[in-house]
């Protein structure tokens, strides 16, 4: 049967391509030729049109794409008290590298009242409300702000333990979720790379190398996490999108759920699971073993959003066929394997094979699951 709650059958994980208009509007903005009233009001115009174009697909629910980020996580986590962007080496990639910016904590980190992510997130409420569609907001997961840098990147000042910072990151985004809560929010994804890199020989040895031991590390995200999601009410679902990097069609790792399945769908109190799944690299359905029979759900990222080619039907269904030998079908769910643009940049594909793949998920979720 079809969801009447988060995460829906078929869903989305969160960004869209930018539309030419709002690309223009931030380059003319970062020169100065346009002010941010204006720009907010392009991106207001951007944002209502998407909303309804989700809705127009078939999708229970709609994100604003991200148009108003730069990056998926800097621009949530740098709004945080004690924390701030600053210029270094990009992120490599297969291939390219990023921007040359990064994360760190300066001073006692807390969730600010005045967050601006809460005022997107209103006026996403609106407009979703008036197209009758469930409302997701997407923020970094609070391993990355601890991951990007590591002990180097968090000030020895403010936390010379590393206990301490690791007690006041899970209270702040436990005042996040109860933020965005009291804000409206019902559906809340925390996004979060990291538990992909641990799964990757490469990422756990960088690790070591800076002295943190990977095993223990998921240990602490874990408890971090269900600290900062255990008062949620019961009506609000939080999950979570795994990936191994998503920039300009590239990636960062590789490797198989193996390392952190039975800690991430057993242990880590999530009401669902975005996994990239549309190459190699994921491995097996194997580790999906893990997930305890019951509510929660993983939401298969079978479609890539790396390139335009549309899937085919009968593969989809028959991958979807094969998960399902390791965790209940009425547990599953179909999605791209990540958002199609994780950065402003976004990936190499145009706007309509991005809507041809979201309306692909839509349509094999009623064959599999009924309408």
């Amino acid at each position: 049967m079809q969801r009447s709650k988060p995460p829906f059958r078929a869903d989305m994980v969160g960004s869209l391509l930018r539309p030419a208009r709002i690309a223009d509007a931030r380059k003319k903005f970062a020169i100065k030729a346009i002010n941010e009233k204006e720009l907010r009001r392009i991106e207001d115009l951007e944002i209502e049109k998407v909303i309804h174009k989700q809705k127009q697909l078939g999708l229970q629910s709609a994100t604003d794409g991200e148009f108003r980020r730069s990056w998926w996580h800097f621009d949530f986590l740098k709004q945080l008290d004690g924390c701030e962007i600053y210029k270094t080496e990009g992120i490599e990639f297969k291939g390219i590298v990023t921007r040359g910016e990064n994360i760190r904590v300066t001073g006692k980190i807390d969730f600010p009242a005045s967050h601006p992510m809460l005022a997107d997130f209103a006026f996403l409420n609106k407009h979703a409300d008036l197209a009758h569609i469930v409302p997701k907001m997407t923020i970094p997961s609070p391993s990355v702000l601890h991951y990007r840098g590591g002990r180097h990147a968090i000030s020895k000042d403010a936390y010379p333990s590393m206990d301490d910072f690791f007690v006041d990151l899970g209270k702040t985004y436990r005042k996040a979720v109860k933020a965005f809560y009291d804000a409206g929010c019902r559906y809340l994804q925390f996004d979060d790379t990291i538990w992909a890199y641990l799964c990757s020989e490469d990422q756990r040895e960088k690790m070591r190398g800076r002295g943190d031991d990977p095993d223990e590390t998921k240990e602490i995200y874990a408890r971090v996490i269900n600290y900062a999601i255990a008062e949620r009410p019961a009506d609000m679902a939080v999950t979570t999108h795994v990936c191994r990097g998503n920039f300009r069609s590239t990636w960062v790792s590789s490797g198989g759920y193996e390392p952190v399945a039975e800690t991430l769908l057993s242990k880590v109190n999530y009401d669902g699971y975005f996994l990239e799944y549309d190459s190699e690299r994921a491995g097996g359905f194997e580790p999906l073993r893990f997930l305890p029979k019951g509510g929660k759900v993983v939401v298969l990222g079978l479609i890539t959003s790396k390139s335009g080619a549309l899937e085919s039907r009968d593969m989809l269904k028959q991958r979807i066929a094969e998960a399902a030998k390791f965790a209940d079908l009425d547990q599953l769910a179909l999605s791209p394997q990540c958002g199609f643009a994780s950065t402003e940049e976004g990936n190499v594909l145009t706007e309509d094979e991005q809507w041809a793949k979201l309306k692909l998920g839509v349509d094999v979720s009623k064959e599999v699951w009924g309408k």
